[in-house]
C-alpha cells in the first residue's frame, strides 16, 4: 500500500491524480491532501479518502476547514502554511509525493520531499525551472527517485533506455511536442486583442488558468526546455519543439541511428500520473485508449517565431548565468497573473518576460534562500516593469 501525499489536490492535476487513486484502492492510500483557499473542494475529497492530513496555505482557510472536519466528525487533522506542506512531505509514513502546486510556491515543499528520499511525481515545472541543478542535488543526496508527470516529460521518460547512463552515447536529441495551443492559426496581428476567456480555452487538454494561457503563448513549451535540460541532463542544443496539433504523439527521443522512439497515447493527463504512480508497473488510469482506425491524420510544424517569440527565452536563459532560468520564471508568472486580471495584453506577456530578463541578472544564487531571493528580486522587477509598459 503506497502512502501518498498530493501537493495541490484541488487543481486539475491533483483531482486526476485522486481518480486514478480511487480505481486502485488496494495500491494507494492517501496520506495528506493539500490546498490554497478552496475549503469546499478539500472537505468533500477529505470526506472521500479519508486522509490522516490536510494543509490549507491560507491560515484562514485552514481555520475554516478545521471547523468544518471538526463539526462534521472526520479524523483528519488540518494544518496551514509552509509548516504544513513541509510536515506532510517529509513524513517517515509517506512513500510518495505528487507536486502539484502551480508555480514558484510548489519549490521549497519538493525540495524537501527530494531531501525526504520520497517518489517525487514532479507536475510542477517551475519548481525545477527555478530549482535547477540545486533541486537535482537535492534529489541525489536524498537517493529517492524523480519522476516527471508533464505528458511530454513523462513520454520522454517512456522512450528513453532504462540505463540512464547510456543516454549520452546513444540518444542524438529528444523533442517535445506541441499543440500550438488556441491561437495556432490565428491571424498574428490579432493576438494583441486576445481576452482572457479565450487565451484559457486550450482545444485539446483540460487545464488550470495559468497553464492555459502558457499553453497560448507557447511558454509552457519554453519552460518544460528547461526542465527536459536539468531532468534528463541534455544540452539545449539537444532539444527540439515541434508543434504537432493532434496531441496524440506526446514527445519524441531520436537515437544517434536515427531512429526515433515515441509514447502516444489519448491528451489526458491521468495516463502520465498512472505511470507515476504505479512505476515501474503499469495501472489502469481511466483515460480512453487510442483508436487507431478514427485518428485524423497526424501532422507536424516548427513553432513560428513571430506567433510565439517567448519559446526561444528557454535556450537563452540557459545559456545566461545559472538563476535565470527562474528570473524568467518570475517575470512570466507576474505578466500571466496580470494579463489574466486585464492589467497588461497578451502580447504584452512576452514583452514583460523579455524586459526582466534582460535586466535582472542573478548573483550566482546556490542555496534555496538564494533561488527564492532570485524569484523575489525578478518578481519586484516585473511589478516595475509592468507599471512602465501600461503607463
Amino acid at each position: 500500500m503506497q502512502q501518498i501525499t498530493i501537493l495541490g489536490s484541488t487543481g486539475s492535476i491533483g483531482t486526476s491524480t485522486l481518480d486514478v487513486v480511487a480505481r486502485h484502492p488496494d495500491q494507494f492510500k492517501v496520506f495528506a491532501l493539500t490546498a490554497s483557499t478552496q475549503v469546499d473542494v478539500l472537505l468533500g475529497q477529505i470526506k472521500q479518502f479519508s486522509p490522516r492530513f490536510a494543509v490549507m496555505a491560507d491560515s484562514n482557510c485552514a481555520s475554516l476547514l478545521a471547523d468544518r472536519v471538526l463539526a462534521e466528525g472526520w479524523d483528519t487533522q488540518v494544518l496551514s502554511g509552509m509548516e504544513g506542506l513541509l510536515a506532510v512531505v517529509s513524513d517517515d509514513r509517506v512513500d510518495s509525493v505528487m507536486a502539484a502546486i502551480v508555480g514558484a510556491a510548489g519549490l521549497a515543499p519538493c525540495m524537501a520531499a527530494a531531501r525526504a528520499g520520497k517518489k517525487l511525481m514532479l507536475a510542477n515545472k517551475e519548481a525545477l525551472v527555478v530549482g535547477g541543478l540545486a533541486f537535482m542535488r537535492a534529489v541525489h543526496q536524498g537517493g529517492g527517485t524523480l519522476l516527471p508527470i508533464d505528458s511530454e516529460h513523462s513520454a520522454i521518460f517512456q522512450s528513453l533506455p532504462d540505463e540512464r547512463a547510456t543516454w549520452g552515447a546513444r540518444v542524438e536529441k529528444i523533442v517535445l511536442t506541441a499543440s500550438g495551443g488556441p491561437f495556432r492559426t490565428r491571424k498574428i496581428q490579432t493576438l494583441s486583442s486576445v481576452t482572457p476567456e479565450e487565451a484559457c480555452a486550450h482545444p485539446n487538454w483540460v487545464m488550470g488558468r495559468k497553464i492555459s494561457v502558457d499553453s497560448a503563448t507557447m511558454m509552457n513549451k519554453a519552460l518544460e526546455v528547461i526542465e527536459a535540460h536539468y531532468l534528463f541532463g541534455f544540452q539545449p542544443w539537444q532539444i527540439e519543439v515541434v508543434i504537432h496539433p493532434q496531441s496524440v504523439i506526446h514527445s519524441m527521443v531520436q537515437y544517434k541511428d536515427s531512429s526515433v522512439v515515441a509514447q502516444l497515447g489519448t491528451p489526458d493527463m491521468r495516463v502520465p500520473i498512472a505511470y507515476g504512480l504505479s512505476w515501474p508497473e503499469r495501472v489502469a488510469s481511466g483515460a480512453a485508449p487510442l483508436d487507431f482506425s478514427k485518428l485524423p491524420p497526424l501532422t507536424f510544424q516548427p513553432p513560428e517565431p513571430e506567433r510565439f517569440p517567448g519559446l526561444g527565452l528557454a535556450w537563452q536563459a540557459l545559456d545566461a548565468p545559472f538563476g535565470t532560468t527562474a528570473v524568467l520564471n518570475a517575470a512570466n508568472e507576474v505578466a500571466v497573473d496580470a494579463f489574466l486580471n486585464r492589467r497588461i495584453r497578451f502580447d504584452q506577456i512576452h514583452s514583460l518576460n523579455r524586459c526582466v530578463l534582460e535586466s535582472c541578472i542573478p548573483d550566482n544564487p546556490q542555496t534555496e534562500s538564494d533561488l527564492l531571493e532570485t524569484d523575489a528580486q525578478a518578481r519586484r522587477v516585473a511589478l516595475g516593469a509592468m507599471a512602465s509598459l501600461a503607463g
